[in-house]
């Protein structure tokens, strides 16, 4: 990972620096940064609002607050970038402890992306904060209470060829064709029969997911599908350290890795809503075969307007988990 490069404008507006999705060796030039904030998230805090933990590298972090919206902050004087994969993880996880331990002090946070820092001092941040006070007030108002949660539906006892032909006429007749057929025409059958197990495999697959989707959206304020099999990725080490799985294993261990991933999906909710949330999904882990993995409550890092160079809210876009 490696930071998209220093901003040449005037005023900590334009300071605000984040890492891309590039490999540290591909990148040309860290740049320098003679004062700045590490930013991890806003919260609504008082002038006299403190967070006793250390952040990235055990820097001291601390609370820079303007109109009772506060930014958890350390001191810092250039970007986190490192070809080490495992120093990254280190850091991405300290970030997110930190984030999360400022949402159970103050309520839910706004997070920035790892290693977004803002040029200059203190002075620096309340002159942002003051300058970007209305949009940052309307998005901590907005998701007030809310948490992001994630959860992933895994058949881990598929449903067998067998049930599938006994349910699906068209199966039953290709399987009885392919049997009084010869060689050639038998082959030919078979792929129909291959294709239509698919088919029928994903029809279903696709209906579970629209059904959750449907009765978790009446309970939450949004729901978002994911990549059922996603490019592994540092976040998902982080955002898969808590988890709470849902289900019929008799041992009570965690079994999605032997099973397909059905559907992943994250929510944005009420904290209020979590114990509805929760018994939903305890409905689906009563299906036999299925198990449900229930991640959260986080940060809203899905959900959560991204703050951009110029301080503004970009509300079409999803603000990256650390």
């Amino acid at each position: 990972m490696s930071s998209d490069g220093a901003n040449d404008g005037d005023g900590a507006a334009k300071g605000l620096e984040a890492l891309d999705e590039q490999p540290a060796d591909e990148h040309a030039e860290t740049p320098a940064i003679d004062e700045g904030r590490y930013l991890y998230c806003l919260v609504r805090a008082d002038e006299d609002a403190e967070l006793e933990t250390t952040g990235v590298d055990d820097e001291p972090v601390s609370i820079v607050a303007e109109n009772g919206i506060g930014a958890v902050v350390h001191a810092c004087d250039g970007i986190y970038d490192s070809a080490d994969l495992a120093q990254i993880r280190r850091w991405l996880v300290r970030h997110q402890t930190v984030v999360d331990e400022a949402g159970q002090a103050f309520g839910t946070p706004i997070p920035f992306q790892f290693d977004t820092i803002l040029r200059g001092d203190d002075a620096a941040v309340r002159e942002w904060l003051r300058e970007e006070s209305e949009t940052l007030e309307r998005a901590l108002s907005g998701l007030a209470n809310h948490w992001e949660y994630r959860v992933e539906v895994v058949e881990v006892d598929p449903i067998s060829d067998e049930a599938l032909i006994e349910r699906d006429e068209r199966l039953r007749e290709l399987d009885e064709q392919i049997g009084g057929s010869g060689e050639g025409t038998a082959f030919l059958l078979e792929k129909q029969f291959d294709q239509r197990l698919t088919e029928l495999r994903a029809a279903r697959r696709e209906s579970l997911t629209a059904d959750l989707e449907e009765r978790l959206a009446a309970k939450a304020r949004e729901v978002h599908a994911l990549e059922r099999s996603p490019s592994a990725k540092l976040s998902n080490d982080i955002t898969d350290t808590e988890s709470e799985t849902v289900g019929d294993s008799s041992d009570g261990s965690d079994e999605s890795s032997d099973g397909e991933t059905l559907c992943r999906l994250t929510v944005l909710a009420h904290e209020d809503d979590e114990e509805a949330i929760g018994s939903i999904l305890d409905d689906v882990a009563a299906n036999d075969g299925l198990e449900v993995r229930f991640t959260g409550p986080w940060p809203p890092y899905t959900f959560a307007p991204e703050l951009g160079d110029d301080g503004t809210a970009a509300d079409e876009r999803a603000n990256p988990q650390p």
